[in-house]
């Protein structure tokens, strides 16, 4: 051990232990326990975590403002010019406003590709999936918020209020950006010195640099990111046919009143932001107890959320006329899915960490596509049904049945090593 770590090891073993390999060399180790755990929690890495919550959920509900307040702005227009009109709105023409909020959707690739290129420097490998997860869970708790609280906003205080408030949101979590955000735990002011290394120890064998270049030809005959870009594509399928017609299906399959409707919309969404939370730290718990491999536990966690969102997903027409086992299904599909953010939505920064921030903008292509198709797909199976008992029946199927064919794709051709094309400097171009 040379002067120089030795003079570290007292620093270190605040957060880490140390362990030589067979080669020699010495490497951090962060090891398990509750009271080791809640120095983890209490860090830097945990707060940005918990910044980025905070952003993702102010993305989300300025993202669905216009979802819910559009219905409140048209009945107001109409009652102004023509008094004696009905205030009333069918059910089904809410639709509408939620394809607007999947389209609103794509101005959006920019934060999400952002937050996790800075995962790639702050994120050790036996945390990746908890901060990722606690960070990507404010996403589901927005939803939530929004649809519990909007309608409810928009007829007590007025329409314009629900952009004001979660617009101050935003503007809160923009204060708290700039000074406390920065690019690498290097250049951070607040951080301290055992976390930092820590942090650098931990991603010390990892080639997180970004490069300037991109391997068009081997990215395209990489089968292992086909595996991840599939299952975005299948598991955002169900994702944005839930997300856009949880709120219809409620309303007009199980007849609730406008009220209730709100309450047990979001329901499904609460339930998910804690279960993705969750999973992301017994995905890690697995990793750092090395009970399971990575590829395992990407494999596992896919393969669990996929087939149980379906298997919820599917009976749905043959309970609807039970409010209790409905809500009961739609709930547990919502719970299930989540664990996918542990497991094949995660996965490009286990194979190219270097290339995270353009990977995931491709990722989120098409994860938009799947969002532009599958909601027009469902209304025309609903369309073509009269009563909506086969048409939703046909919703339901369709989806579980494009979910499990990407989950098997991932099974059969998902790696958890960075690909040789992600290792260094590649000079090949279109």
């Amino acid at each position: 051990m040379s002067r120089m770590q030795g003079e570290m090891l007292p620093l270190m073993m605040t957060h880490t232990q140390l362990r030589t390999n067979p080669a020699g060399k010495i490497s951090a180790v962060k090891p398990s326990g509750p009271g080791l755990f809640l120095v983890g929690f209490c860090s830097v890495r945990y707060g940005l975590a918990l910044i980025l919550h905070l952003c993702n959920f102010s993305i989300y509900t300025q993202q669905m403002n216009l979802s819910i307040a559009i219905t409140a702005m048209v009945n107001h227009t109409e009652a102004s010019s023509q008094p004696n009109s009905s205030t009333e709105q069918p059910s089904m023409d809410s639709l509408g406003s939620w394809n607007e909020t999947l389209k609103e959707a794509k101005a959006l690739v920019m934060v999400l590709t952002g937050q996790y290129s800075i995962w790639v420097r702050w994120a050790p490998p036996l945390e990746r999936s908890q901060l990722t997860t606690l960070a990507g869970s404010g996403s589901l708790l927005g939803t939530f918020v929004v649809l519990l609280v909007g309608g409810l906003l928009c007829q007590t205080i007025g329409w314009p209020y629900i952009f004001y408030i979660f617009g101050g949101i935003g503007c809160a979590c923009c204060l708290l950006w700039f000074p406390l955000v920065y690019n690498d735990p290097g250049s951070h002011p607040f951080i301290s010195t055992s976390e930092k290394r820590f942090i650098v120890c931990s991603l010390a064998q990892q080639d997180c640099s970004p490069g300037w270049s991109l391997p068009i030809k081997a990215m395209i005959k990489s089968l292992p990111l086909w595996a991840i870009v599939v299952s975005y594509f299948c598991e955002y399928w169900l994702f944005n046919t839930i997300m856009a017609y949880t709120p219809t299906y409620i309303s007009s399959v199980l007849q609730a009143s406008p009220k209730d409707s709100g309450i047990l919309s979001a329901l499904p969404f609460l339930v998910g932001c804690i279960s993705i939370v969750l999973g992301g730290l017994l995905a890690d718990f697995l990793l750092s107890r090395k009970v399971l491999r990575l590829i395992i536990i990407r494999k596992v966690f896919s393969a669990t959320g996929v087939f149980f969102s379906s298997m919820f997903l599917v009976p749905l027409p043959w309970v609807r006329s039970s409010q209790g086992a409905t809500m009961a299904f739609l709930v547990l599909s919502a719970a299930s899915s989540s664990f996918c953010e542990s497991g094949a939505l995660v996965n490009f920064l286990d194979i190219a960490p270097r290339y995270a921030g353009f990977l995931k903008g491709l990722l989120q292509v098409f994860a938009h596509i799947s969002g532009a198709i599958s909601p027009t797909v469902a209304g025309v199976f609903i369309s073509q049904d009269s009563n909506a008992e086969f048409g939703w029946r046909n919703v339901f199927l369709v989806a579980a049945a494009i979910d499990i064919v990407g989950l098997i794709f991932y099974l059969i051709f998902a790696r958890a090593e960075v690909q040789d094309w992600a290792k260094e400097e590649a000079l090949t171009h279109f």
